[in-house]
This record gives structure tokens, sequence and C-alpha cells, in this order.
């Protein structure tokens, strides 16, 4: 009869709770460390328990080598993003003319974080910007489409109008519309649109967190476009 079968009632249950409750065991019987022998997970050969114990230590040691060069592969990653979005609001805080933030706003993002496409729309603007450019092209169905946005789009370009605004649309696969707006619940005064040839680089499942940022950054920037209040 096996152990696991039970030899005289004791069971493998019963001697791992003695040795649990019997720290001392193996002080006072220390000749039964060198004797007990196991199977290699590297093979079929025995091997002690010291060395066996030797082998799951080295094995832990390489899976937290792996978790601690992750880890600082996705910190410099975060810290690589983190200097594009500060170098990105650097060049908004020193546009002087508020006429050329959006150009700026742009070009900036698409150089920064290699963007194909990228346009803007502001609406409400004051008179003396209304007849530029980026305060064009939005219509009623667009501006209520951003005001409905409660975090920005990520998905495939299911025929969107903003897409029209990229110099290329028919290229356009996948889109992130970003929603501007002054504050939470408050209606959206521009719509940030950002394309790609790729399906894949804007999806539905991926996080908006840094998008998010962005649409916050770019409406404290383009406030300085519309009316006082």
């Amino acid at each position: 009869m096996s152990i696991s079968s039970g030899i005289q009632g004791i069971t493998e249950d019963d001697i791992a709770r003695f040795l649990a409750n019997t720290p001392g065991f193996f002080e006072r019987h220390a000749e039964l460390l060198a004797s007990i022998q196991l199977t290699s997970p590297h093979g079929h050969r025995a091997v002690s328990l010291q060395e066996r114990q030797m082998e799951m230590l080295r094995e832990k040691i390489r899976g937290l080598e792996m978790r601690l060069m992750e880890m600082i592969r996705h910190g410099q990653e975060n810290m690589a993003i983190a200097d594009k979005l500060h170098r990105w609001t650097r060049a908004l805080m020193l546009t002087a003319d508020p006429v050329d933030l959006p150009g700026t706003l742009v070009h900036e993002l698409k150089a920064q974080f290699l963007i194909p496409q990228a346009s803007i729309r502001v609406w409400g603007v004051v008179a003396a910007y209304a007849d530029q450019p980026f305060a064009q092209g939005a219509s009623e169905n667009t501006r209520t489409f951003a005001s409905s946005l409660v975090q920005p789009y990520c998905g495939p370009n299911a025929g969107f109008e903003a897409v029209a605004w990229l110099d290329d649309p028919a290229t356009v696969a996948s889109v992130a519309l970003i929603p501007l707006r002054h504050g939470v619940g408050t209606e959206a005064f521009g719509l940030l649109v950002l394309g790609s040839p790729d399906p894949t680089r804007y999806t539905a499942d991926m996080g908006t967190e840094f998008l998010v940022r962005v649409g916050d950054l770019a409406s404290a920037g383009l406030t300085r476009l519309l009316p006082e209040g």
C-alpha cells in the first residue's frame, strides 16, 4: 500500500501536518536531508533535497528577474511617452498668437507621437477667428456627436464626417475622436481627429487615459480662441 493510500492509517497529509507542526524535526534528524532523493525537473536524474531546493530558488529568481526587466521596460516606455507629452505641451505654451494654436497642436502631435493624420475643428470662436480653416466644416450633427462623447472614441472608421477633415481620408482605417470641452459634463467646443491606415492603431478595447490627457491639455490651450466666460 502506498503512502497516499495510507500506511497503518497514516496519510501523506498526516505526515505533512506533522512536519509543519514540528519545525525541529530535521534539526534532530539532519541525516535524512542528505539521504532524501527527488526527481530533477530538468531530467529524470535523482537529486538531493538541497539541490532540488536550489533549483527551485534559481527558477524563482529567474522569474523575478523577468518581472523586473518587464517593469523596467514599461517604466522606460512611460518615461518616453511623458517626455513626448512634455515637449508637445511646451510647444503649445510657447505659441504666442492664439490663431496659431490649432496648427501647432496638430503638427506637434503628429511629430511627437508619429500619428499619420490629424486635424482639429473648433466652433464658437470669437469673431476674429471665425474665418480660419480650423473654425470651418463642423456640422451640427458633428457638434452634437462630440458633445455626446463621455470619453474619446477609438475604433474603426465608420464613415465619420470628421474623418473628411484629414488630408487623405480614404486611407484611414481606424480613428480616435477626442472631444474638446471646458470640463466634465459640459458641451464640446471642438473635436480632435487622429487617423491611421492601420486598423489596429485605434481599437475599442485600448485604454483612453492618455487621449483624455491630450484632450484636457488641448482644451485648456484652445480656450484662448473662445469668448471670455
